[in-house]
């Protein structure tokens, strides 16, 4: 770690959706990294902010009603609020499209220009004649040109991951009508990536962070550098310099938001941004494992072009899994940060304390609520907290306060031990090595007052036994300072404990050895609560219904017709295997809510010659009241399914976002099969 200024960024969440663990692996973990450096006496300025551009955000905007303005504001503003929630405080967290990061984009994109770093190149564009419109990013999908994959237009996201540019996508749809899309020409701008390479190949081996982050841009650069196309046609985003019809591809403006960042932080604070961006003061990005090529390899390739300074560091994390499943919004393996956790009443430190604790930064993380509560059970209740109390509860019942005295040197040489062993692994970035060696400090006090049994001692020799409590005092205070950084609500509620009356936040970690001024202790109380098994099945009931709602929706969305997406030949059924599925028209006789889902409707129906009871997940689009006598579709011979504890017996079919009912346009009779 540097004595210079540090100034450290995270990676932008997306204004289009809420808060997740997946984003927490990313923050908290620089939150603590930050709070380190300043307990260490260090300066560290920590940016970030909302990424607001871009066409995911557009489609939502137009799909709600709302501007894409009013839905990056609404999404920014959850995010700033969960981030504080959760103890992660930024010194600026601004927006993309806020004025400053507007011009900076502006000025370095016309420096790129202007350095001979970017062209302009007609290319062949997916167009829509039905929406009278060209179709960029997410707008339009198809096969992956590379692995043959459905993809999106920006990247094959379910394929080999590779990005896509405009026009590269083959048999490109509209996302919006579900038309078959053409391929027209238009102007476009390009960064000369490959000017770089030479560069990046002296850059990149001595890139601080984490060697994953290191070791897979060097990856790349060996496959060979593509130029980039830095424009899209959108009217949302950063107008193109000399070009308003287009806009900034949002992998170029969402990064020069750290540096707008960092100048509105300087403008409210009469600080230089000028001596990280221009200058040599030290730059950290922490980042996830899926954005590593735009920061290792885009990013500084833009920022040396337009004459800035380039990062000293990267940390990347990994991935999340959850219950050793795969992360997936869509299919319920999924903790959402407010729904799922601080709205429950579980404290933000406890799920700091698993994010960090549980691997390494650059390992996958899996989350599992049985897990978790063995975790914070067995290391925060009954190893940090039982030695915090029960050194403060003797101490302030049996002496009256902290002994006087100096703690015994071997207690200051075993706490400067580990002090020595958190900075080396801090500076590595392996937080879990640095948190399990804490730990150990606590579990170390733990058996050394338990092996001292201060309240035998007492009994024969008070002296000794003062002493004994004096060592435990200073190993406290020691813990104190160093799990602040990562438990910063319990740490201050234990520093207070401590007698303090001041922030413990402001005293440095050197002051572990230190003795205390004072001897008054207030009447301590138990630190940590336990996770009680009522709670764990709890959370996990809550998971089971999502991702049993998941499941439903996804069968429900599998009868709907998206539009006139052409299937590949050879994902074609034959008509033997279409016969196969049975489907009949039935009559709604009754249908119910499900309690504990927001989706599923229990549904009684008429097939003339049987009734059968289906689940279906179009709650939000239907009342009870408003089915009832309603003739629909239904496939009759699929397997029977539970969910919730319902048997399904069918699966009613619809269309569309709206989950359109199929209905006959005509009076028929319940059983009559569709042929």
């Amino acid at each position: 770690m540097s004595d210079s200024p540090l100034l450290v960024t995270c990676g932008l969440p997306y204004t289009n959706g809420h808060c997740h663990i997946g984003h927490l692996r990313t923050y908290v973990p620089a939150d603590f990294y930050v709070r380190y450096l300043r307990h260490s006496g260090k300066e560290a300025l920590f940016i970030c902010g909302s990424d607001n551009h871009g066409t995911p955000i557009v489609i939502s905007a137009d799909q709600s009603g709302k501007t894409p303005r009013e839905i990056s504001e609404l999404y920014h503003n959850h995010f700033d609020s969960t981030f504080k929630r959760m103890n992660v405080v930024f010194d600026r967290f601004g927006m993309t499209d806020d004025p400053t990061n507007h011009q900076r984009t502006r000025k370095i994109v016309q420096s790129l220009i202007d350095n001979g770093h970017v062209y302009q190149k007609t290319i062949s564009q997916s167009y829509c004649p039905h929406c009278q419109m060209f179709l960029p990013d997410r707008y339009v999908e198809g096969v992956c040109p590379h692995c043959g994959t459905r993809a999106r237009g920006d990247e094959c996201d379910q394929g080999c991951g590779k990005h896509l540019e405009p026009g590269e996508i083959k048999d490109p749809v509209c996302k919006i009508c579900g038309e078959k899309a053409e391929q027209r020409e238009q102007e476009h701008y390009f960064f000369k990536l490959g000017d770089f390479s030479e560069f990046l190949q002296e850059y990149l081996p001595s890139l601080g962070g984490t060697t994953n982050a290191r070791n897979y841009a060097i990856g790349w650069l060996k496959e060979g550098l593509h130029d980039w196309c830095i424009t899209r046609t959108l009217d949302w985003g950063v107008k193109f310099p000399g070009n308003e019809d287009l806009v900034v591809y949002v992998w170029v403006d969402a990064p020069i938001g750290y540096m707008a960042f960092t100048e509105e932080w300087a403008e409210q604070n009469n600080g230089d941004w000028e001596q990280f961006w221009r200058g040599s003061q030290p730059i950290t990005h922490f980042i996830g494992q899926d954005i590593i090529y735009h920061h290792c390899v885009f990013w500084p390739a833009i920022l040396k072009g337009a004459g800035y300074a380039t990062p000293n560091a990267v940390v990347a994390s990994g991935m999340v899994k959850i219950n050793d499943k795969t992360f997936s919004k869509s299919r319920g393996y999924v903790i959402w940060t407010n729904d799922d956790y601080l709205d429950q009443g579980l404290p933000a430190d406890y799920l700091r304390y698993y994010l960090l604790a549980y691997t390494s930064h650059t390992k996958e993380l899996n989350f599992s609520w049985d897990v978790f509560q063995q975790r914070i059970n067995n290391e925060l209740v009954d190893t940090l907290g039982n030695f915090l109390y029960r050194t403060l509860h003797f101490a302030a019942n049996k002496l009256g306060g902290i002994p006087e005295g100096k703690p015994a040197p071997e207690i200051c040489e075993r706490i400067q031990a580990t002090l020595d062993i958190v900075q080396t692994e801090m500076e590595r970035y392996e937080f879990k090595n640095a948190i399990d060696e804490m730990m150990a400090l606590a579990s170390f006090g733990n058996s050394y007052i338990q092996n001292n049994a201060p309240w035998k001692l007492i009994k024969e020799n008070r002296q000794e036994a003062e002493a004994v409590i004096l060592n435990c005092l200073q190993i406290a205070k020691a813990c104190n300072l160093l799990f602040d950084a990562l438990l910063p609500e319990e740490a201050q509620k234990a520093w207070e404990m401590l007698g303090y009356t001041d922030s413990v936040a402001t005293h440095t970690i050197a002051e572990s050895t230190e003795g205390f001024a004072h001897n008054n202790l207030p009447k301590p109380s138990i630190l940590f609560a336990k996770i009680e098994d009522e709670t764990r099945d709890k959370l996990n009931g809550i998971m089971k219904i999502r991702i049993e709602e998941a499941e439903m929706s996804e069968n429900t969305e599998m009868s709907k017709n998206t539009g006139n997406t052409e299937i590949p030949t050879e994902e074609r059924i034959t008509i033997d295997e279409f016969a196969r599925v049975e489907m009949k028209v039935a009559k709604i006789l009754a249908a119910e809510k499900i309690d504990g889902s927001k989706k599923l409707l229990k549904i009684q129906v008429t097939l003339g010659d049987e009734e059968r009871q289906i689940v279906s997940g179009i709650s939000q689009y239907y009342t009870p009241e408003e089915l009832i006598g309603k003739s629909v579709v239904v496939v009759t011979n699929l397997k029977k399914a539970k969910l919730f504890g319902v048997e399904s017996d069918g699966m009613i079919l619809a269309a569309g976002d709206n989950a359109a009912l199929l209905i006959p346009n005509e009076d028929v009779l319940p059983g009559t099969k569709i042929l």
